[in-house]
């Protein structure tokens, strides 16, 4: 177990009730760097957790006022219990990937990119369903990237088995592993950003 499961948030509001000890350990890793809520519905779906991260870059010129190069970044995670996960399940998730970004996002200069990641949490993960999640990659450009892009991810857990498959871009991945341990060292804004920004 993790020592970050066990650490408690400076704000309260910070971890969401949650009615699943799976799902509140997970929180628990996410805390620091999503704001968190519980049991949330979208397009129709719900989802038995929800996480936003926002992160802002901006260059100044000789004081914080006079800045340019503003650029910014949000992940969306999406993280739902499900009693069992086929490809077709991800693939609708997928859509609603594409239909939130047609509503969620303004394309413009200072827009770099959104990520919309599915969670799944399932009993059993079989090898259709891994190896589609584990292959799949769905990036769109907007405006021919001029207005930044928008990346789908996908992943799911199987918490009893101790698996996780994530697509190559879900950086959450090690979150959902809460039987491994997670590095101690929180990354500061400037690491964040850098892996936000990495190609």
């Amino acid at each position: 177990m993790s020592g970050l499961d066990d650490v408690e948030p400076e704000d309260p509001d910070a971890l969401p009730e949650l009615d699943d000890d799976y799902l509140d350990r997970v929180a628990r890793r996410l805390m620091f760097n999503y704001d968190l809520d519980a049991d949330v519905g979208f397009g129709g779906e719900t989802f038995d957790l929800y996480g936003e991260m926002l992160l802002e870059s901006q260059k100044h010129f000789l004081h914080p006022s006079v800045n340019y190069a503003n650029h910014a970044s949000t992940e969306h995670l999406f993280v739902r219990r499900a009693d069992g996960v086929s490809v077709a399940d991800l693939e609708a998730l997928v859509d609603l990937g594409h239909d939130l970004a047609d509503d969620w996002i303004d394309p413009s200069a200072e827009h770099y990119s959104t990520d919309f990641t599915f969670a799944v949490v399932a009993p059993h993960l079989s090898e259709d369903v891994r190896s589609f999640v584990s292959g799949f990659k769905d990036r769109t450009l907007l405006r021919y990237g001029f207005n930044g892009h928008y990346e789908i991810n996908l992943l799911v857990a199987t918490p009893e088995a101790e698996d996780v498959v994530a697509s190559a871009s879900a950086d959450v991945g090690q979150a959902f592993a809460v039987w491994e341990s997670i590095e101690r060292k929180q990354p500061g804004l400037l690491d964040l950003i850098i892996r936000r920004l990495q190609v």
